[in-house]
């Protein structure tokens, strides 16, 4: 038997074309109608309404926030013009002031000498003198063994006394040749031999002595004596030693006793001293403190620290020793001058400078200088007359001829 088909419905296309609009020729499934037109064009009816009512919502929000923004910007804008600095000024006067410039260094001998043997080599057999004691002029300090150079000194002694008897012998021989003279006796050549003969040893004689004395003054030299008054600041000489010319000094004396200070000063104080300017020294454990003058400023500046030297002149006292630590003040000025806080003073590359208020309420900038800070503040020496209104603080955020609105510091109570 043959099988016989049964007739199939029209095959229908199972893809949906995705759009507003049905793709063309396009068989629709079974018992699915295609939508009419009119059902499509309420749809896209409603879409535009919706996106029609949004836009609207949105244009009314917009125009809203404009009126709000117009209605508020004259408000900021004299807000903003009203809003100047406000910042706290002073007008400090003068007052009298005592400026100083302080510095440190150590004590030192005005002038350190040093003490050696001057003679031959020799071994140091005595010494007469400590550290810290107070010796004259021409006192002995050592003696050296002289052992060798005490013969040499007999010796010559004994020459000059043969010399000397030689020349009298030659002076009275020419002295009898001159008497024979006119008689013939002795010939011409005869008495000029003794004339000369008579001259070389009184030569001789002199040669003598000098040897003599030059011996002598080397065997007095075996005895190290003080050339000055003054202060043994240090021995290094021992009984038994060997001091010799060149040699490591035996004593270090402090002429006088003069004491000074040496100190290193900053540069830019420098030109405010002088010399003959009072001083004063401070020293550890000494409550008071030692008067002295400026001695001697520096000729340079030393180009790595920025340094001067100075030189203060000292009396003598014992609580002095060369070496110690000490402070100095150096007094440079006791007339009136503007002192300000030290918030007030400001510094750039060009030097220090404050700002002050003039009278249109701007900010101008006035170069200034300092000769002092102390716990007052800092001590202006030129630059303002102290009638000035100064920015005290904040002023390094304050440009030159920029409006502010100035406020009197309130002075703080103590």
């Amino acid at each position: 038997m043959g099988a016989q088909l049964e007739p199939q419905a029209p095959l229908a296309d199972a893809v949906t074309w995705i759009g507003r609009d049905p793709a063309p020729n396009v068989l629709h499934p079974v018992g699915n109608e295609p939508p009419s037109p009119g059902s499509l064009a309420s749809g896209h009816g409603r879409r535009r309404w919706v996106v029609a009512v949004v836009i609207a919502a949105i244009a009314v929000a917009a125009l809203f926030w404009v009126r709000h923004e117009r209605s508020l910007s004259p408000a900021a804008s004299r807000a903003t013009e009203n809003s100047v600095p406000v910042v706290s000024v002073t007008s400090p006067g003068s007052r009298a002031v005592t400026a100083r410039i302080s510095f440190t260094g150590a004590l030192a001998a005005r002038y350190d000498m040093p003490i050696g043997s001057d003679t031959d080599t020799g071994r140091i057999k005595e010494i007469d003198v400590e550290a810290g004691d107070h010796v004259k002029q021409g006192q002995i300090m050592a003696k050296l063994d002289g052992a060798v150079l005490l013969p040499q000194v007999n010796r010559l002694a004994a020459s000059v006394e043969e010399s000397k008897a030689e020349a009298a012998l030659s002076a009275a021989q020419y002295k009898r040749a001159l008497g024979v003279q006119a008689a013939g006796a002795l010939s011409a050549e005869e008495i000029e031999h003794r004339r000369a003969t008579s001259l070389t040893d009184d030569a001789k004689v002199k040669v003598a002595i000098a040897q003599l004395a030059e011996a002598q003054a080397r065997l007095e030299r075996t005895d190290v004596r003080a050339p000055a008054d003054g202060v043994v600041l240090t021995r290094a000489a021992e009984v038994g030693q060997i001091a010799s010319p060149g040699g490591t000094p035996l004593f270090r004396l402090a002429r006088n006793g003069e004491i000074e200070m040496r100190g290193q000063v900053a540069e830019q104080d420098m030109a405010r001293l002088r010399i003959g300017q009072s001083a004063r020294v401070y020293i550890t454990n000494v409550a008071k403190p030692f008067e002295g003058r400026v001695r001697l400023l520096g000729a340079v500046i030393d180009p790595m620290t920025r340094l001067g030297e100075i030189r203060i002149a000292l009396g003598s006292d014992p609580a002095l020793r060369p070496g110690a630590f000490a402070r100095g003040e150096v007094i440079t000025d006791h007339d009136a001058h503007p002192v300000l806080p030290q918030t007030a003073v400001l510094a750039d590359a060009k030097g220090s400078y404050v700002f002050i208020v003039n009278d249109k309420d701007l900010v101008e900038r006035r170069t200034v200088s300092v000769i002092d800070t102390t716990a007052a503040g800092v001590v202006i020496g030129a630059g303002l007359s102290g009638a000035e209104r100064i920015v005290t603080t904040a002023a390094g955020f304050l440009r030159e001829g920029e409006h502010v609105s100035a406020v009197p510091q309130r002075e703080s109570k103590s």
